[in-house]
């Protein structure tokens, strides 16, 4: 089976889940290519050498807004190399991508996989819905390629120490109009502290905290613990921390080590995106929370008086 894995440059670099998609992809039989969207760099192209990928394609769209033009040129490629299997991560240029291909090939995309299993010349794809309560899987019956989509921290990315793959420069695809958009600036926004995906600990706070001012608890316990600061949904719409803090189906997917989470009701859209998380702590004055059906520690109370304690006695042990 051909599989190939599309891999976007995020800071000169091949993203997190791309690896981690190339180092499932492993286990299947056949070849393994990514198709590598940003500056081909020789330290790039040996990270996704070494966890799996032979043949790298490697699409710079420079200044463009690449979905269009990027969908053109793969359904090129696609049609010269006959890929079996496409997957995609959830970032934004992933979606785009496997969604125009898919209205372009006629093909479906199967969306939200969590685990991937390759047999008798077909894939089957299992993805959750109810929250994760139930897990669905589905098989591609019609004719290749099969594209799917797949969460982030589905699989371990695992370097296997493989040889430097073959770099093949592929141009931008002519996408007519669509493909006339251009970037004309680019704006980082500031962080400090551990990325919130890769965070050993993360410190989550949730709508019980009462304010953007008492929010700062949460600012506060994470730095004092070294992790990262999330939130749900419902403070990310109040406006008291970026979009890019939210953890849930609608936000970032994490799996901690140690997942704090302050005044968090544990609403099934943001649990999907931490329930796998090592050690789950909760602090929540609603004894019925259904956060504390997945906590391995809850402590039922007003977040802000627990946490200026907790703080306190963290800060006096050094």
């Amino acid at each position: 089976m051909q599989t190939w894995v599309f891999a976007e440059a995020i800071d000169g670099a091949p993203g997190a889940l791309a690896l981690e998609m190339l180092t499932k992809a492993r286990s299947f039989e056949g070849d393994l290519a990514a198709v590598y969207v940003g500056e081909p760099a020789e330290e790039a192209v040996a990270t996704l050498g070494a966890h799996g990928a032979t043949t790298v394609y490697s699409i710079d769209p420079g200044d463009s807004l690449p979905a269009a033009g990027i969908t053109a040129a793969l359904a090129g490629l696609i049609e010269e190399h006959a890929p079996d299997l496409i997957l995609f991560g959830m970032g934004y240029t992933d979606r785009d991508v496997a969604g125009r291909l898919s209205a372009r090939l006629d093909r479906p995309v199967l969306a939200g996989a969590i685990d991937l299993a390759a047999a008798d010349g077909s894939v089957t794809v299992t993805s959750e819905i109810l929250g994760g309560t139930v897990l669905v899987d589905s098989v591609f019956e019609g004719p290749a390629p099969w594209i799917a989509v797949v969460r982030p921290k589905s699989f371990t990315a695992e370097p296997a120490g493989a040889a430097m793959p073959e770099v093949v420069p592929v141009s931008m695809g002519d996408a007519g109009h669509a493909g006339s958009a251009s970037i004309l600036e680019r704006i980082a926004e500031p962080s400090s502290g551990p990325v919130l995906e890769d965070a050993d600990i993360v410190v989550a706070g949730g709508r019980g905290m009462g304010s953007e001012a008492n929010f700062a608890l949460v600012t506060d316990l994470a730095e004092t613990l070294g992790g990262a600061i999330g939130a749900t949904r419902a403070v990310v719409d109040a406006g008291w921390v970026p979009y890019s803090l939210q953890i849930g189906q609608t936000g970032k997917t994490v799996k901690p080590n140690l997942y704090f989470a302050a005044g968090v009701s544990g609403a099934m859209q943001h649990v999907v995106g931490m329930k796998d998380s090592g050690t789950i702590i909760a602090v929540n004055k609603d004894e019925e929370a259904p956060i504390f059906g997945l906590a391995d520690l809850g402590i039922v109370g007003d977040v802000n008086k627990v946490l200026p304690k907790l703080l306190e006695a963290l800060k006096a042990r050094g």
